[in-house]
């Protein structure tokens, strides 16, 4: 069996939002060919659609036929300052959240590799349960924690690096026992949550402008992991975001592509630990395309264990 279950779709890179805008096509162009260039070996399925039910339990059932039934026939829509919907950006969104939904069944079947990698967009974790922003129309890794809960998991955690907050996951999920969520982020960064309002399912773990690998270690230490083994997830699901690399260009971390594969590792450990080694991750934001085709190769890696066993 292959390393990996790699989930995507072509809808995802027919969404994009305009001439310049940060995130766009490319991105997962630039995650596919670091990727194919690598040793992960994957086993590549199309994603398909979310359930419209399984949306509406993440999110007002207003909100998610509001954004179906809002893209063009051509040209744009605004969903907020920084989020527009072309003709083809539904479909997209609803293929995002069904990889998250399919990889849940993927890796929860036996029938598939324990680990797999959701490569689509648009993100999903500043969508909130009434409110799409910050480049996001349904919150992705939700709709795979949901399915995971409907398929009788009692606890899943939800791990997300991405450099700006997981406002929407915590919106989500906020008080719900059943679900761990853990940050790190940079603060003050869009989308200017401070924290989790104090709920004992969600960990946060703010770092400073310029932070570098070693703070970021050492927070996920610190806070991230006595919550995991505490915890004891049955299933782990990780935002992966890549933009806290010192390249993004837009915000201030410093992290490395080793700080990507530590956390891999870290990520492996604790699901070998407690979850039968299943993980589930979505791509969310990386918008320096060098660094986000490497920095997800060295997630991967470490995930995968790859980078020990040679060419």
């Amino acid at each position: 069996m292959s390393d990996l279950l790699w989930l995507t779709h072509p809808e995802c890179g027919l969404h994009e939002m305009g001439d310049g805008h940060p995130e766009s096509p490319e991105r997962l162009a630039a995650v596919e060919r670091a990727v194919a260039a690598s040793k992960l070996e994957r086993t590549v399925k199309e994603s398909g659609e979310a359930r419209p039910e399984l949306l509406e339990k993440a999110h007002d059932p207003r909100l998610v036929e509001a954004l179906l039934n809002a893209a063009p026939a051509s040209g744009y829509v605004e969903v907020d300052a920084d989020t527009t919907m072309n003709p083809h950006t539904a479909k997209a969104a609803l293929r995002a959240a069904g990889a998250c939904a399919q990889g849940v069944d993927g890796v929860l079947s036996g029938q598939e590799p324990a680990r797999a990698f959701c490569a689509v967009r648009p993100p999903g974790h500043h969508a909130e349960r009434r409110s799409a922003m910050g480049f996001c129309l349904f919150d992705n890794v939700a709709v795979g924690a949901l399915q995971a809960l409907e398929r009788g998991l009692s606890r899943v955690a939800i791990l997300d690096f991405d450099v700006h907050y997981g406002n929407g996951t915590v919106d989500i999920f906020r008080g719900d026992a059943r679900v761990l969520v853990c940050n790190t982020y940079q603060y003050p960064l869009y989308p200017f949550w401070a924290d989790g309002g104090g709920e004992p399912n969600i960990v946060d773990a703010p770092l400073h402008p310029r932070s570098d690998g070693r703070e970021f270690r050492s927070a996920v230490d610190a806070l991230w992991r006595p919550a995991i083994e505490k915890f004891r997830p049955e299933l782990i699901l990780v935002s992966a975001g890549f933009d806290a690399h010192r390249d993004d260009p837009l915000a201030h971390l410093e992290l490395l592509e080793d700080d990507y594969q530590w956390i891999g590792t870290q990520v492996r450990d604790w699901a070998e630990a407690t979850a039968n080694g299943r993980v589930v991750a979505t791509l969310e934001g990386g918008y320096a395309l060098r660094a986000l085709g490497s920095s997800v190769v060295a997630f991967l890696e470490g995930l995968a264990d790859v980078s020990s066993r040679g060419a």
